[in-house]
């Protein structure tokens, strides 16, 4: 059993410069006191026996690399989380976009997926969703990954199932996937209109130019300069009178881009009004 301390704030330090070094992912943006936490947290599970064999296989060992970022970089989620968020998509958001010949919606930080399936249910029941594509980006391969299976444990269906009524949702909700084993697939027709696809908001550029941006949960993990180079990432991305959505405890108050948005509802969803 591992009798190492927690990550010190110098160790932090080292592992952000040697993963920019060697691997090239760039971490020096993000909230210290989160990372610090998450990288003390990796350290202790993996039962590393020093920090110095820690930052050997961060540094050289390309599979737990893998983990590394993933440990790093993963944020838990659910489908329709914040329910009333979603109600407002459905009731006013979206529709709004109905007069668009063709939709395109960037979720940004998808992480495992279940955001994007809450968003195809919701232009399914609109009838939108046969004119939509929902890009759904991610800095970590591996979650996008087990996002394109569409597969979630069965487990987590009746919570789902409570946010969809919450949401607005009227369907039996059971009927957009089916049971296999302990997991339940989701109907191949959602991830039909789905481009899942690495994009790292630190380093990457804008690829296209969309409706509605969802970016929920992620910037909370970001000191306040990269927090404004991200968002202005998202209005270069935006086009005019488009949406932008972030998660409960994220604002674009005070940033370089605010004066060209208005908010909409209650919910942290902002419209670009002046391009």
């Amino acid at each position: 059993m591992s009798t190492s301390s927690p990550i010190s704030d110098e160790q932090v330090e080292i592992l952000i410069n040697d993963v920019l070094e060697q691997h090239g992912y760039d971490f020096t943006g993000y909230s210290r006191a989160s990372l610090k936490r998450r990288l003390s947290r990796l350290y202790s599970l993996d039962k590393h026996v020093s920090f110095a064999e820690f930052r050997y296989k961060t540094i050289n060992d390309d599979v737990y690399f893998k983990h590394f970022v993933e440990g790093v970089t993963v944020n838990v989620t659910e489908m329709f989380r914040d329910p009333s968020f979603y109600r407002l998509l459905r009731e006013k958001i979206l529709p709004s976009l109905n007069t668009y010949p063709f939709i395109r919606i960037w979720l940004a930080g998808c992480s495992t997926g279940e955001e994007a399936y809450s968003m195809a249910i919701i232009l399914k029941e609109l009838n939108l969703l046969h004119k939509s594509l929902i890009y759904a980006t991610d800095i970590n391969p591996t979650v996008l990954e087990k996002a394109g299976h569409g597969m979630f444990p069965l487990s987590q269906m009746k919570n789902y199932s409570e946010n969809y009524i919450a949401s607005g949702g009227t369907k039996d909700f059971s009927s957009y996937y089916a049971a296999s084993y302990s997991l339940a697939k989701f109907d191949s027709e959602l991830k039909a209109k789905m481009i899942f696809s690495t994009h790292n908001l630190v380093s990457d550029r804008s690829f296209n130019e969309f409706q509605l941006i969802l970016c929920r949960n992620v910037l909370i993990y970001f000191d306040r300069p990269l927090q404004f180079q991200v968002l202005q990432l998202f209005d270069q991305s935006l086009e005019n009178l488009g949406y932008l959505a972030l998660g409960t405890k994220e604002t674009i108050d005070f940033s370089p881009i605010s004066k060209s948005y208005k908010r909409v509802g209650t919910d942290k969803i902002w419209r670009k009004v002046n391009a």
